[in-house]
C-alpha cells in the first residue's frame, strides 16, 4: 500500500479537508506528526528497550483501523527522535522516571556534571596510591597511573555516549539498566548486580568509617593534650556522622544535591592539596628508600605487583553514577546530553588529575617505603608531622575529609535509593510517599552503619571486592560498544575494545586472586564490631 506519507505530500486534496477526506476513502486513523525537535525517553525499570510502541501510519494503513477516540495520544505519550522520520515509533514514557530521584528532575548541566564527577572521581581511595609505588617504584608506578587514569577516561566516553541512542531514541539512565538492554536481564544480574551496589552501598559503608574516625581526630585535636572533656566511642562517632549522612539524604534528587556535591568537590580537591604540600614541604624523612619492596619468593612478588596495580585502579571508581549523572539532564535530537555531559567530565577528570598524580608522586618522594600501608597519606599526615604541623591546618584537613564524605554519602547512596524506591513504584504504581521515602533513607544509612561497626575490617578486603568491581570501570563499557555500535570488524575501534574489554576481566581476575593470596599469606585482623 502506498506511503501515507508520500501520499500525504502529492495529494491535490487542500490540507484543510485532507484528514476527513483520508477517513472516509480508507478509514485510517489520524496520528499526529512528531514535532521536529523531540524529546529522549527512558526505558523501563523493567529494561525493556522499547514500551508499549504505538502503531506507526504505515501499519496503521495496512490493519485498515477504524478511528476510535479512546486511542487518542495520552500526555505521557512523547514521540522518540530518528533521523528516518518514516520509521519513527511513538513510545510510552515510563511514569516511574518522574517518580525516581535519579530521573525526577532533568534540568541539570555541565556544572552539575562536573561537580557530581569530581564529587564522585576524588575520595579516600587515592589516598592510598602511594602504597602501590612501594610495590611498583617510580618507572612502573607513574606508567601504571598514567594508563589508568587514560583508560578510564575512554571508557567514561564510551558510557556517556552510550547513554541515549539516535536510532532507537532510548536514554539509559541508569548502568544496570544499558548492561541489562545489551546482554540481558540474567546476564545483569550474574555479573553487573554486586559490583554496582557494592560500589555504592560499600562506598558508603567505607564513607562512615573515615567520616566517623576523622570526627573523633578533628575533636581531638581542637580539644588539645589537656582536654578534660571525656570523649566519644569510636562507635557513637560512627553514629554521629550516620546521622549527618542520614539527614542531608531527605534531599529529593540527584539534582537537588548538586551544591552538595560541589561542596565535596571542594573540600576533596582542599585536603589531597594540603596532604601532598604538607608532605613536600615538610621534606623527606631520614633513611627513606624508593628500592621496590620484593618478596622473598616469585610468587609472593608477582602477588604483590597486581595488588599494587589493584589499588591505582580502584582509585578511580565512580563510573557506576556517570549513567545516572547525565540522566538528569535534558535531550533531544538536536541538543543531546552528551555534549554538556561529556565537557563537565572532562574538565572534573582535569582537576581529578590534578590531584591524584601530585598525591601519589609528591606523597611517595617524602615517605618512600615508609607510608603507612593503612590509610596512606591520612594516617602519614598525623603520625610524622603531628607535632611539627600547625593545628589549625591539621584540624582544617580533618575537617575537610570528614565534609567530602558527608557529601560523598549522598551521591554514592542516590542509586541505592532510587533502587529502594522503584520497587515501589512498580509495586504501587505510583510515587513513594515523603514519609516512606524518609523513612527507607533512614534504614538505608543505619544499615550502613550498623555494617560498618560489625565489620570495621572492611577496608582490609577492599583490594578482594575491589577486583570484582574493576570490570565496571575497564571492561564493561568496552564490551557494550562492540554489542550496541557493532564497530566495523577488524577496525581500530573493534580491536581497541575488545583488548582493553579482555585486559579488564583479566585484571579482574588477577586482582581477585592476589587479595585471596595476600589475606591468607599477611592474615587479616577480624574483629567483628570492635572498631578501633
Amino acid at each position: 500500500m502506498e506511503d501515507i506519507t508520500s501520499t500525504a505530500t502529492t495529494s491535490p486534496i487542500p490540507m484543510s479537508s485532507r484528514p476527513s477526506q483520508l477517513l472516509m476513502d480508507s478509514k485510517v486513523e489520524v496520528v499526529s506528526a512528531p514535532p521536529m525537535q523531540t524529546q529522549y525517553n527512558s526505558p523501563s525499570l523493567s529494561r525493556k528497550p522499547l514500551l508499549n510502541p504505538i502503531e506507526t501510519p504505515n501499519a496503521l494503513a495496512v490493519n485498515n483501523a477504524t478511528p476510535n477516540p479512546s486511542h487518542h495520544t495520552p500526555n505521557f505519550f512523547t514521540p522518540i527522535g530518528s533521523p528516518l522520520r518514516r520509521a519513527i515509533q511513538l513510545t510510552r514514557l515510563d511514569p516511574q522516571d518522574a517518580w525516581l530521584p535519579i530521573t525526577e528532575s532533568r534540568n541539570g548541566n555541565a556544572y552539575y556534571a562536573a561537580f557530581h564527577t569530581l564529587c564522585s572521581g576524588i575520595g579516600i581511595q587515592a589516598l592510598v596510591l602511594p602504597v602501590s609505588f612501594t610495590v611498583l617504584g617510580w618507572r612502573w608506578g607513574i606508567i601504571c597511573l598514567t594508563i589508568a587514569f587514560i583508560w578510564q577516561l575512554y571508557t567514561l566516553w564510551l558510557l556517556i555516549y552510550l547513554h541515549e541512542s539516535t536510532e532507537t531514541g532510548m536514554r539509559y539512565s541508569r548502568y544496570l539498566q544499558l548492561f541489562s538492554a545489551t546482554f540481558g536481564e540474567k546476564m545483569g544480574k550474574l555479573f553487573a548486580v554486586f559490583p554496582i551496589f557494592y560500589l555504592s552501598g560499600g562506598n558508603c559503608v567505607a564513607l562512615i568509617i573515615v567520616g566517623g574516625s576523622s570526627m573523633k581526630l578533628f575533636f581531638e585535636i581542637l580539644c588539645g593534650h589537656g582536654c578534660t572533656a571525656k570523649p566519644l566511642t569510636t562507635v557513637e562517632w560512627y553514629l554521629v556522622f550516620t546521622c549527618a549522612a542520614v539527614v542531608l539524604s531527605q534531599m529529593p534528587n540527584l539534582n537537588s544535591i548538586a551544591g552538595v556535591s560541589l561542596i565535596g568537590a571542594i573540600t576533596a580537591i582542599g585536603y589531597s592539596t594540603i596532604m601532598w604540600l604538607v608532605a613536600v614541604t615538610e621534606g623527606r624523612l631520614d633513611g627513606v628508600s624508593y628500592d621496590p619492596i620484593r618478596e622473598d619468593n616469585n610468587t609472593a612478588m608477582i602477588f604483590s605487583f597486581f595488588n599494587a596495580i589493584g589499588i591505582i585502579a580502584f582509585a578511580f571508581r565512580g563510573h557506576n553514577l556517570i549513567l545516572e549523572i547525565q540522566a538528569t539532564m535534558p535531550s533531544n535530537e538536536k541538543k543531546l546530553s552528551r555534549v554538556p555531559m561529556w565537557r563537565g567530565t572532562k574538565v572534573a577528570y582535569l582537576i581529578i588529575a590534578s590531584c591524584l598524580f601530585p598525591l601519589a608522586i609528591g606523597g611517595y618522594w617524602a615517605y618512600g617505603h615508609k607510608i603507612p600501608a593503612d590509610g596512606g597519606m591520612l594516617t602519614a599526615i598525623y603520625q610524622y608531622h603531628g607535632k611539627d604541623t600547625s593545628q589549625f591546618v591539621l584540624a582544617l584537613t580533618s575537617l575537610f575529609v570528614i565534609i567530602n564524605a558527608v557529601s560523598s554519602f549522598q551521591i554514592y547512596g542516590m542509586p541505592m535509593f532510587d533502587d529502594i524506591e522503584s520497587k515501589y513504584t512498580k509495586r504501587k504504581n505510583k510515587p513513594m510517599p515523603w514519609w516512606l521515602r524518609a523513612a527507607s533513607r533512614a534504614l538505608f544509612g543505619f544499615s550502613c552503619f550498623f555494617f560498618g561497626v560489625a565489620i570495621p575490617f572492611l577496608g582490609s578486603i577492599a583490594g578482594l571486592v575491589g577486583g570484582i568491581a574493576i570490570p565496571i570501570t575497564f571492561a564493561y563499557p568496552c564490551f557494550m560498544w562492540l554489542k550496541i555500535k557493532k564497530p566495523k570488524k577488524y577496525s581500530i575501534m573493534w580491536y581497541l575494545n575488545w583488548v582493553l574489554g579482555v585486559w579488564g576481566m583479566v585484571l579482574s581476575v588477577i586482582l581477585i586472586a592476589s587479595g585471596i593470596y595476600i589475606i591468607i599469606d599477611t592474615g587479616i585482623q577480624v574483629s567483628f564490631f570492635k572498631p578501633s
